[in-house]
């Protein structure tokens, strides 16, 4: 089988000095971490805020482009891009590692279908229409107040442009409102990149089970996230009312600004351990809202978009990427069967992938 991980934030941690060759320490993704974990792929997202200008936001879209294209020249003999799910497969059979591109938030794009194009020139696969807040193409799932009331004029012409394309759309961190919209719109399957199921977790990122219906019958997928407070709303309510997300938001934020640093890497580093000293929802939570979406949507929509290397803490014993076989062990335990079991490691989402190039 395939193991696709369709989200994880690394070009961030490139960019903030990380080596993916080693066995980096307090690093959720690396090289070594995927093989031991038997992860095959993943797709490393170009994030960039709301809060950025969209020049702003390209710079820091290009700053992260060629971080990962130096990462790859110099493990050439280790991992490379991908662009289709045909060169993922041969990626594997060759043994490497692929590395796909995502962007995550659609504002870099501004008001230009030219400039979406020039992205899927560089290799990027699928966007993620907002992220935080709203924005040109669509409102997020974020402020209380909308903007659009869901995708905007300028928005469908953004995901019709993407279905010719065949970039995936991407509608984790879009409001309820948006996901409805982007569901009429397309002309090809969606994707949400990694969100979980408001059922077991009502958190505004997650989806409820009518958005997971209709993704699925649209022969979209829901990637599940592990981030804690998308599994446990209490975690959530622990780690708001402990004061300790804002108080490492601002070392990260410091640690961001010098990444050299070693006294801020270290105060990183620390505030990372402190916050695994909190009561964090297990790993088998990641399988709870995995078969939930599938007792929803059918094995066919659901996979796995980890949020890895965008999320301050990991489940308890998911740490990181190379705990991924747990996952599947534990389907198993559950009576789920290999081909099943293939389906949500990443054949779900290389078969919606291939359909939107169709």
């Amino acid at each position: 089988m395939f193991v696709l991980d369709s989200h994880c934030d690394t070009p961030s941690q490139l960019v903030r000095l990380r080596d993916l060759s080693k066995d980096n320490d307090h690093a959720q993704l690396d090289f070594p971490k995927m093989r031991r974990g038997g992860v095959d792929g993943a797709f490393f997202a170009l994030y960039t805020s709301n809060s950025l200008s969209v020049e702003k936001g390209r710079e820091k879209v290009e700053e992260m482009l060629q971080a990962v294209d130096v990462c790859l020249k110099q493990n050439k003999e280790i991992a490379t891009l991908a662009v289709s799910p045909d060169q993922a497969l041969e990626n594997q059979r060759k043994g490497l590692l692929s590395v796909f591109l995502g962007l995550e938030n659609g504002q870099p794009i501004g008001d230009s279908l030219q400039m979406l194009d020039a992205y899927h020139e560089k290799g990027i696969r699928y966007v993620t229409l907002t992220h935080g807040n709203h924005n040109q193409i669509c409102d997020s799932c974020t402020p209380a107040q909308p903007r659009w009331n869901g995708v905007s004029p300028f928005g469908e012409q953004v995901i019709g442009r993407m279905n010719e394309l065949g970039l995936l759309v991407d509608v984790s961190h879009t409001s309820s409102s948006s996901t409805a919209m982007a569901l009429d719109i397309s002309t090809k399957p969606i994707i949400a990149s990694h969100s979980s199921c408001q059922a077991l977790c009502a958190h505004p990122r997650n989806l409820s089970d009518e958005h997971i219906r209709r993704i699925a019958d649209k022969g979209g997928v829901i990637q599940i996230a592990f981030y804690p407070e998308f599994l446990d709303l209490s975690f959530s309510k622990l780690i708001r009312g402990s004061g300790l997300y804002d108080w490492a938001s601002d070392i990260e934020d410091a640690f961001i600004e010098d990444p050299a640093d070693k006294h801020r890497r270290a105060l990183w580093y620390a505030a990372m351990d402190r916050l695994k000293e909190l009561s964090r929802p297990h790993w088998t939570r990641i399988v709870d809202h995995i078969e939930h979406a599938a007792q929803v949507g059918g094995v066919e929509a659901v996979g796995i978009g980890s949020d890895f290397d965008g999320i301050c803490v990991a489940p308890e014993g998911m740490e990181d990427c190379s705990r991924m076989p747990l996952i599947f062990e534990e389907l198993s335990r559950r009576d789920w069967n290999e081909s099943d079991i293939a389906k949500i490691a990443g054949g779900n989402f290389l078969r919606c992938w291939q359909e939107n190039l169709a």
